[in-house]
């Protein structure tokens, strides 16, 4: 065989997965065996217009198309070739949200995200209507809300979708949705493999009276597991993604999940007793669970795992925000004394430092609500410092407190499931930026939860990484279950396990009860800070 034969075999073996989290466009080419072959990146940022957090679509295809030319940049460099052809992809994005579109696939308003907390009149009525959380950035929460708010585009509403569904339709042609990104836009039925019918037929009733023209279930993509084949990257396709048009079509598509989807696959977290924390912009936990919950709680989202099984979310829109702009402040005291250090040498240094700080963080309160926090009631975000006359205010137990706000409301979720529900835990893996520093947000989050806290080798890959295992477990047949396949991939990888000692849980469970105590003070910032 020749060598470009035999290239061109290697390549048609790739997986390429896609994330559009909410400050980075990433894309990652792995091989059969999980490992990273390239990858590239585009910053993006969410806008805040007239009131509601969103992207421009046209920003979502630039940030696609760059991160796939950095990828390809890299592979040429290290491969020595042009990436020409793929043998699979997915794609992965924030979950929820609200992308509506009429009749001739044009989007009806602009892109309603996850980080909006806007339909709290919608999410009380679904939530008693069907007996099941229904959390304000779920699709229908917002389809329900533009209904009661009387908006004039819900009578022509032809599709409805997220994010990664959004972008799967437009590389493939298909509109579909993988489990678990769809349990985050209408309940699934009990076996997790599609929408729930009941519920569907309880909110057509529902909204007869409102003359709208269509049922629910007309709106929703289709639901397919993970490993089912959700098309192929079609001409049209390759065009939105590599304008200058090197890649080949044909590639396999499997269906687009979410980035809770992507981070269980990520950390290997999708059998039962096994959970994840995946943290950015905002913060949420899974736990994979072995059985139903007792009732019904504000605090907890029912998802699913992208092959299905029932999963308790405590889902925080509020994590790395704050943190990233007082660490951005620093860097600016830094150069207006003459001193340089790169981003990674100034979180690094901060972090560390925020070790040797009380494991209280010294008496100081912070609340990180750049936007809402529906689980708290908070319904504007009001980022807030707070300290008293006998509070120890220390660069050390400032930073140590940006790290512990991060994951405060978390804990408030987490005490809930393990503690009232006793949601059973064996391991809990952890994902995101902030874990990059060796072993500091991971004690922290260790104290918060007061259990063992696992980052893995591969945990910096993020969700584009565990889209890429999504899409190279299609190409594959998927002839085992998904949580079988991830374990051989898995075998061998290094994970690096944190427990906080007795003084740092008892400090955290301090702070979080000052937290508790303080939060009249955020949700006054919330009602009466209004410029």
């Amino acid at each position: 065989m020749t060598e470009q034969g035999s290239n061109r075999i290697a390549d048609s073996r790739t997986s390429l997965g896609i994330e559009l989290g909410s400050t980075r466009i990433k894309a990652v080419l792995v091989d059969q065996t999980g490992q990273v072959i390239a990858s590239g990146a585009h910053n993006w940022t969410n806008q805040l217009v007239d009131e509601v957090w969103s992207y421009r679509l046209e920003d979502v295809w630039d940030g696609v198309a760059e991160s796939f030319a950095l990828l390809a940049d890299d592979y040429r460099v290290h491969q020595h070739r042009e990436l020409c052809e793929i043998g699979a992809i997915g794609v992965s994005a924030m979950m929820h949200g609200y992308l509506a579109f009429d009749e001739d696939d044009q989007l009806l308003v602009p892109f309603r995200t996850w980080r909006n907390t806007t339909t709290q009149q919608a999410s009380e009525e679904l939530s008693e209507l069907f007996g099941v959380n229904i959390p304000q950035r779920w699709s229908i929460a917002h389809l329900h809300q533009a209904i009661l708010a009387g908006e004039d585009h819900v009578p022509r509403v032809r599709f409805l979708t997220t994010l990664a569904g959004y972008v799967h339709w437009q590389l493939t042609g298909r509109k579909v949705l993988g489990v678990g990104d769809a349990s985050g836009m209408f309940p699934l039925n009990a076996e997790g493999t599609g929408f729930d019918e009941q519920k569907l037929a309880a909110y057509d009733a529902l909204i007869a009276d409102r003359g709208l023209g269509w049922k629910v279930s007309e709106l929703l993509p289709e639901v397919l597991p993970a490993g089912r084949k959700a098309g192929t990257l079609s001409a049209e396709g390759v065009s939105l993604l590599d304008p200058l048009g090197t890649l080949h079509p044909g590639a396999v598509a499997c269906p687009p999940e979410g980035d809770a989807g992507t981070g269980m696959v990520a950390t290997n977290s999708v059998r039962p007793r096994t959970g994840n924390v995946s943290a950015g912009t905002s913060v949420f936990a899974m736990v994979v669970l072995e059985h139903p919950l007792s009732k019904m709680h504000s605090q907890i989202d029912l998802v699913a795992t992208p092959s299905g099984e029932h999963v308790a979310m405590v889902h925080v829109n509020n994590c790395t925000s704050d943190l990233n702009d007082w660490v951005g402040l620093f860097g600016e005291l830094l150069g207006a004394v003459g001193a340089t250090r790169s981003s990674d040498e100034l979180y690094a240094t901060l972090f560390e430092r925020a070790l040797a700080g009380d494991p209280d963080c010294g008496g100081l309160l912070s609340y990180n609500y750049l936007s809402g926090e529906h689980s708290v009631g908070v319904d504007q975000g009001r980022p807030l410092f707070v300290r008293g006359p006998a509070s120890s205010f220390t660069l050390a137990n400032f930073m140590r407190l940006q790290l512990s706000s991060a994951f405060a409301t978390l804990r408030l979720g987490m005490d809930v499931l393990l503690r009232d529900e006793g949601v059973a835990l064996d391991a809990m893996f952890a994902q995101g930026g902030i874990f990059r520093t060796k072993a500091v947000a991971q004690r922290i989050l260790a104290a918060a939860l007061d259990s063992p806290v696992s980052v893995g080798s591969n945990a910096g890959e993020g969700g584009a990484w565990g889209m890429a295992l999504l899409a190279s477990y299609a190409l594959s047949g998927a002839t085992e279950p998904l949580a079988d396949h991830l374990d051989a991939l898995f075998a061998g990888s290094q994970a690096t396990t944190v427990r906080a000692e007795p003084d740092e849980v008892e400090g955290f469970a301090r702070f979080i009860e000052r937290y508790r105590a303080g939060l009249p003070i955020e949700r006054s910032a919330s009602a009466n800070f209004t410029w």
